[in-house]
């Protein structure tokens, strides 16, 4: 398909009425990130909250309000509010702690440039690849339906209100008890397969010691069997890419989907990103000076690895997101910094590479959720409607992410002064000073084969490899899916349109307690 977008009547991102209100949201949702994000090192789903905010507009009374009983508008809302938080707290604010952390603060403005273009690249990406046999719009992206489905309830009432507000209820009280509800909500939504495996690796990770006497996180066997995985997904999206025949299976599914991306607009998709990513990568070793400290062939290298690693790491925190919900974006970048110290990057130079890697899944995975929930809020408008609300998702989205740049880039160095930083900033550094031993390189290249393995068994579909690696990276315990295989058998099929109502709500209720549980105790730390 053409990136070209039709004129049509689907509310614009530029609009005053829906821009002045992003703004705002914007500047309050960098605002929550940054403060949740260096105190407690998490970042909130605030989609929720925007479908909560452009919901409670709607109800207020003038005209400029009743624009926002149009559940698309609402939709630009959530796209900006959710963007906005998490370009402000993974994409930048986690990314500049570094070089303050390094001491170097002559490093944070090109670190600040450079992460904002990973992150805009990431987004444009998301948009080049969203709804492609790839990534397509009809798989899971959990918090994605829940958003859709709170916007969807809002404003239909009856009954998928009433199973919506239930299932918050359950999710608010399960979450209060300490009892991971996304995971819960998620496991009613996702892949079985893919969830399956997520579940194996969150046992495995949280019983590693008492099962196996060790930790294993501590010996880098999750980051070895992601490193396989990563790598074998990686070529089999090129492969189903490149691929000229299709099988029955993909021509079936093809003849039932309708993807809006074709394989040569993603193969397009690819290659435009890898270009920007090559530049925006010498862009920042030139600002921040990582040439005086390399040879020419060094620097190259580096360029090539960083924007190699940007590809990968969007793959896996894509894939991760699409099937579960769950991301492991912190992990997938202490990977490919631990390999970055393997080829002998200078510590600078592994300090830039890190931040610049670290800034653009978030901004992948976030977008795909709000994507998701725009593509379900527009079925049945027809191809030239859902490809303008894409575009003016994006907008929106963008918008969220130069109000971020500009709450960031003002308000960074109050954090700063009083010693406040992303706790994972903390790991890399102390990884870079520390430098990896030989044992931990041998942990990661035995525990990438079995990653690899599992991953080409399961194939592109399934997403075995990188979903067994996501578990077993997040010290979770999964629950639901058992429950979803039973009833399943009891009720029938028919019986997961409610339940995924419900679910959306276990999502939403957990979402909504995290928020306000996080802005407390950020509050009072």
């Amino acid at each position: 398909m053409s990136d070209h977008i039709p004129e049509t009547d689907h509310p614009r991102a530029l609009e005053p009425s829906v821009l002045i209100v992003n703004i705002v949201l914007a500047a309050l949702g960098a605002i929550i990130g940054m403060q949740i994000i260096t105190t407690l090192g998490v970042t909130p789903n605030t989609a929720l909250i925007g479908v909560l905010v452009a919901v409670a507009l709607s109800r207020l009374p003038g005209t400029m309000f009743a624009k926002y009983r149009s559940i698309h508008r609402q939709n630009l809302v959530q796209s900006n509010i959710s963007c906005s938080t998490f370009a402000a707290a993974n994409s930048l604010m986690l990314p500049i702690g570094i070089p303050y952390l390094f001491g170097m603060p002559e490093m944070i403005m090109p670190m600040l440039i450079g992460a904002a273009m990973g992150m805009l690249i990431d987004t444009a990406m998301l948009y080049w690849l969203f709804d492609s046999r790839v990534f397509p719009g009809e798989d899971a992206w959990p918090p994605g339906v829940a958003a859709a489905e709170a916007i969807h309830a809002g404003d239909e009432g009856g009954k998928r209100a009433r199973l919506l507000v239930w299932g918050s209820v359950i999710g608010l009280i399960g979450s209060f008890f300490k009892i991971p509800m996304s995971a819960f909500g998620t496991a009613f939504i996702g892949n079985v397969w893919a969830l399956m495996m997520l579940g194996v690796g969150f046992l495995l990770r949280g019983y590693s010691t008492s099962l196996f006497g060790m930790d294993i996180n501590k010996l880098y066997i999750p980051h070895g069997m992601m490193i396989g995985a990563g790598i074998v997904a990686g070529i089999q999206i090129l492969a189903l890419l490149f691929r000229q025949k299709d099988t029955q299976e993909e021509k079936a599914v093809s003849a039932e989907s309708r993807y809006t991306r074709e394989d040569g607009d993603v193969r397009k998709g690819l290659t435009k990103g890898f270009i920007l990513y090559l530049l925006a990568a010498l862009c920042l070793a030139l600002m921040g000076g990582i040439y005086s400290v390399m040879s020419a062939v060094q620097l190259t290298e580096w360029v090539l690895f960083a924007a190699i690693a940007c590809i990968l790491a969007e793959f896996i925190v894509g894939l991760s997101a699409m099937h579960a919900g769950w991301f492991p974006a912190f992990a997938t970048s202490l990977i490919f910094l631990v390999i970055g110290i393997v080829l002998g990057f200078p510590p600078v130079a592994l300090a830039l590479l890190v931040g610049f890697i670290a800034s653009g899944g978030p901004a992948f995975a976030d977008a795909g959720y709000d994507l998701k929930a725009g593509w379900m809020l527009r079925r049945g408008h027809g191809l030239q409607y859902e490809l303008a609300g894409r575009w003016q998702q994006v907008l929106a989205a963008v918008t969220g992410s130069i109000v971020a740049l500009i709450m960031v880039a003002s308000l960074s160095h109050l954090y700063f002064s009083q010693n406040l930083v992303p706790p994972v900033d903390r790991v890399f550094v102390a990884t870079i000073k520390a430098g990896v031993d030989a044992s931990i390189i041998q942990n990661l290249m035995i525990w990438a084969v079995p990653g690899a393995v599992i991953q080409f068994l399961g194939g592109s579909k399934r997403q075995m490899g990188i979903m067994l690696a996501t578990g077993l990276l997040i010290l979770n315990i999964n629950a639901g899916l058992l429950i979803r295989v039973v009833l399943r058998k009891i009720k029938g099929p028919e019986f997961d349109t409610n339940m995924t109502i419900m679910a959306a709500g276990f999502i939403a209720g957990d979402a909504i307690y995290s928020f306000v549980d996080s802005a407390f105790r950020a509050k009072w730390k």
